[in-house]
């Protein structure tokens, strides 16, 4: 991945808190929320691994991997 900068729009604020937790913050909700939807668009949460850029409170629903072969492999017994 590489480093992308994105400016604050006038009276959006952001805070980093830890590590992987941005703080976005404003007077204007509908902006606020604007900009939190552009910032997640540009990673949005994967299905397979959760991997990506998510709301606190959201839970990304998951899928299921590929279901593995069972038996022994064509081998007959």
């Amino acid at each position: 991945s590489h480093p992308v900068e994105i400016k604050a729009p006038a009276g959006i604020k952001f805070e980093v808190e830890g590590q992987d937790t941005l703080k976005i913050s404003g007077i204007d909700k509908a902006l606020v929320g604007q900009t939190a939807a552009q910032i997640r668009a540009l990673y949005p949460p994967e299905p397979y691994k959760g991997k990506g850029i998510r709301y606190q409170d959201e839970q990304p629903r998951r899928k299921a991997g590929k279901a593995g072969k069972t038996g022994l492999g064509g081998v007959k017994q």
